[in-house]
């Protein structure tokens, strides 16, 4: 049964799911904003440490106000409807919630959050849809598969001159006005840190860390590449790709050299590059035109 069916039958069973969000900011209301069209889930808290702030990105994404006004997490419970307070330790340790939706955007506290969320037996979702966890994703599918990984990583959009790039120009490199950055909520210290690779690199660490996969000694090189040439820059640089050796994390450039864009790339996703072993998987790779390297020996997936 898909995820979605089962949350369909616990609809349909008035079994919700009850649901505590850490954190109504940008990417808290990205999710509040689709919730109410996720059948089988009851939000029955928020904690923000700006409830007020919280309440107005709640309207903001459409919410009528009376959903959001009970006076307790028991009340949200017995009425339907979310309570929005400020203390994150009364939404984690209520007997009654059954996942915690952890969206601080603050790691030192987050830690806190799970790890008391855990303590009391809460399910907690954290990173699973961006771009680490999906890395890891691949990573466990290919060598769940038998695969050795040769590298695994993201896209990004990428050029060295974009670490010049300070909050104050941030927005022309992403082709917004400071008025839509505003409108959108967006954060220049945070949009800057994705520009200029300092989030990409601290991702990829986190992905080593989880897998395994070594780091580039001299550090990332954000090879420019389409999705048909990933396989090709992502192998031992003796095979003519970019590694120093075989099981690494890379981060590909949608933007060639010049600054223009690369067609077909991978910007907003992820890959894994694997390794066909044996004459039989190469020429499986071959048959069912499997994006390979010119070697036939490098496949990649890609999300």
């Amino acid at each position: 049964m898909s995820l979605y069916a089962k949350l369909q039958q616990r609809a349909a069973e008035r079994k919700p799911v009850r649901i505590g969000l850490i954190g109504a900011g940008k990417f808290g209301t990205m999710y509040l904003a689709q919730l109410p069209r996720i059948p089988g889930v009851h939000l029955v808290g928020i904690a923000d440490l700006a409830p007020d702030a919280a309440r107005r990105n709640l309207a903001r994404v459409g919410w009528a106000p009376e959903r959001a006004q009970a006076a307790s997490l028991d009340e949200a419970i017995k009425l339907g409807t979310t309570h929005v307070g400020d203390d994150w330790t009364a939404l984690v340790r209520h007997p009654a919630i059954d996942v915690i939706v952890e969206c601080t955007g603050h790691p030192i506290a987050a830690v806190d959050h799970c790890l008391e969320a855990s303590r009391n037996g809460k399910h907690v979702v954290i990173a699973f849809g961006d771009q680490p966890a999906l890395i890891c994703d691949l990573v466990d599918w290919a060598r769940t598969c038998g695969f050795p990984v040769v590298a695994a990583g993201r896209g990004h959009k990428w050029l060295p001159h974009f670490c010049e790039s300070t909050p104050e120009t941030v927005w022309g490199y992403y082709g917004l006005t400071p008025e839509q950055a505003a409108r959108g909520g967006l954060n220049p210290k945070m949009f800057n840190s994705f520009l200029d690779g300092s989030k990409p690199a601290i991702e990829l660490t986190a992905v080593s860390n989880a897998t395994g996969l070594a780091v580039p000694s001299d550090g990332l090189r954000y090879p420019p590449a389409s999705i048909d040439q990933i396989p090709l820059v992502t192998r031992p640089r003796g095979e003519g790709g970019v590694l120093e050796r075989k099981g690494m994390v890379e981060v590909i450039s949608s933007l060639d050299a010049d600054g223009r864009e690369i067609p077909y790339n991978i910007r907003m996703g992820v890959w894994v590059t694997v390794e066909g072993e044996t004459e039989y998987i190469r020429n499986c790779f071959e048959e069912y035109n499997a994006h390979t390297d010119t070697s036939g020996r490098y496949f990649t997936l890609y999300k």
